[in-house]
Parts: C-alpha cells; sequence; structure tokens
C-alpha cells in the first residue's frame, strides 16, 4: 500500500470523450487539443481505427499513429495504449473508441446460449479497456461515433435538412469515466455536455482549437486540491454528507437513476467518482442487465 498524501493537480491527466457524427471534425479537434496540452506533436500517439484517417491531417506535425486492424477487440486497444505509453507518449487519442463496443456487440450476438449470462463474459473485457484508460500516464482523448439522423433547419427561409448526431456509440454509462466529455456537431462547433474542470459549464459553442488544450493543461498543472476546496465544512459536516451522498448513490437501481443522480450534482462528480463508478459496474454486472443500461425488475 503506497503511502497517504495530499492530492495535486499536477499529478493529474485527463480524460476526455469527443463525440459528435461522421465529418464533425473529432479526429482534427482531438489533434488540437493534444497540441495544446503537450506542445509536442512528437508525444501524440493516435490509435487509429478508421482506415488510416489519422494520417489525414499529416501537415499538422509529426505525430505518431499505431493502426487497430478488425476485429477490434478491447485487448488490442489495450496493446496499443501500452506501447504508446513505453514509447513516453503524454497524450494518447482513441480514434475511435466506438468499434470496440460494435466488436463486442458482434461477439456478443454470436454467442451461444443465454444472452445475459453472456454478458458476464463480454463486460469483464470491456472493463479492461476502461480500466487501462483511467490508469494509463498519459492524458487520453477518447473520439466516439454518433448515430446520425437529420434535422430540418430554417437557412435564409428555406428548410433544409442538416445532419445532427444523437447518441453516442459506446456502452451506457461511458460518461462516468471521463473528466470532460465533448459533443461536436456538423459545424464543428463543440459543447460540454460533461465538465468535471467547471471551465465549459454553461459556455456557448465554440471551435476547439490548441488554446483549448492549453487551457485544460494549465487545470491540471493548478488549482487548489480537494482538501483546500472542502475546508470549509467542519468534519462532522463532512461525514455526515459523505454518508448520506454515499447511500443515495448505492440506493441507485437503474443505470437511469445513477445517470440522473450524477448529472445533478456536479459539484460532487469528482469526489464521488469512484463510488459512481463501482455502482455503475454493480448494475452492469447484473445478470438481467438491459443494453439500454437499465436492470430488469
Amino acid at each position: 500500500m503506497t503511502d497517504l498524501r495530499v492530492s495535486k493537480r499536477s499529478q493529474a491527466r485527463i480524460r476526455i470523450a469527443m463525440q459528435g457524427p461522421s465529418g464533425a471534425g473529432k479526429t482534427y479537434s482531438s489533434l488540437l487539443l493534444a497540441f495544446g496540452l503537450t506542445g509536442n506533436w512528437s508525444k501524440i500517439a493516435v490509435i487509429d481505427t478508421e482506415n488510416q484517417s489519422a494520417d489525414l491531417y499529416a501537415h499538422l506535425g509529426q505525430y505518431n499513429v499505431i493502426s487497430v486492424g478488425s476485429p477490434q477487440t478491447p485487448e488490442k486497444y489495450v496493446e496499443a495504449i501500452e506501447i504508446c505509453e513505453k514509447a513516453g507518449m503524454e497524450a494518447i487519442i482513441i480514434d475511435s473508441i466506438s468499434h470496440e463496443w460494435e466488436t463486442l456487440l458482434d461477439i456478443h450476438s454470436n454467442m451461444p446460449g443465454n444472452s445475459f449470462s453472456n454478458w458476464a463474459k463480454i463486460t469483464p473485457r470491456h472493463n479492461a479497456l476502461l480500466n487501462k484508460i483511467l490508469s494509463c500516464s498519459a492524458h487520453v482523448i477518447a473520439t466516439v461515433r454518433t448515430k446520425q439522423d437529420y434535422v430540418l433547419t430554417d437557412k435564409n427561409g428555406k428548410m433544409v435538412p442538416e445532419k445532427v448526431g444523437l447518441k453516442g456509440v459506446q456502452r451506457d454509462g461511458l460518461e462516468y469515466d471521463f473528466t470532460i466529455v465533448f459533443d461536436v456537431n456538423i459545424r464543428h462547433q463543440a459543447s460540454a455536455s460533461k465538465d468535471r474542470t467547471g471551465m465549459f459549464v454553461d459556455v456557448p459553442d465554440f471551435v476547439i482549437g490548441v488554446e483549448t488544450g492549453r487551457k485544460i493543461a494549465d487545470w491540471c498543472m493548478e488549482g487548489a486540491s480537494a482538501s483546500q476546496k472542502q475546508s470549509s465544512f467542519s468534519l462532522t459536516e463532512q461525514f455526515e454528507e459523505s454518508l448520506t451522498f454515499h447511500d443515495s448513490i448505492t440506493n441507485c437501481q437503474t443505470m437511469d437513476e445513477l445517470i440522473k443522480l450524477f448529472n445533478a450534482n456536479p459539484s460532487l462528480q469528482q469526489v464521488y467518482r469512484d463510488e459512481f463508478i463501482a455502482q455503475k459496474n454493480k448494475l452492469i454486472n447484473q445478470p438481467n442487465f438491459r443494453q439500454n443500461g437499465t436492470a430488469a425488475h
């Protein structure tokens, strides 16, 4: 067991999900973000599952690329991350993480036997990848494809179809494992649907650039520790609040309830991060867990 220490922002490594429809600019935005985080193209690696799409932006700088071929299993992603870590990469872009989930869905659909019990074999493989991302020594940016749809919008008095992104192609609850989730639209504008840093909350849609990465890098290196933020509470108040909110988390019986509680308490997301993840894993490991993220009763 390691020694108890005071939390330090300088030891933080950011975990960012970049989700949006095809053509939204997720890869390009991720590269600019990574350069802002590191300031060095040679310290950036792209784990490419998109048929060498990462090479389309080679003019930006001499970043590194490692390709993951089909079938894109969680184990291949983990191996690619480990290769990047050993090479001393400071920012790793997973482009995209959606292929991993689609591969697992294909494997599950072809497995004989009971569908619910088969998830007990699939879930640990998926969790192994998430745990690797969380423990990675580098910053991690994962792109997530969204299911596409078209809506009619008014442009100069004419109704024209516009492509929009819907739900991300990944397992429900993925947002728990990331510090920031950026939603990028077809106009290449981003908004934060989740932000533990607090820097992008209620910020109008913006275009992600190098400065965005630098801003996040500053947050990783600076700021008050968790203990300083809680100094205004007495020990008794902290203990009572901890028990009450911890019970609220463990009392969630479905993913919908857990996500609702998580989104309703942005100031407590980081403090109770481990508890949220533990309850999420408890729910999805239930034999009667449904793909849509709720448990059958």
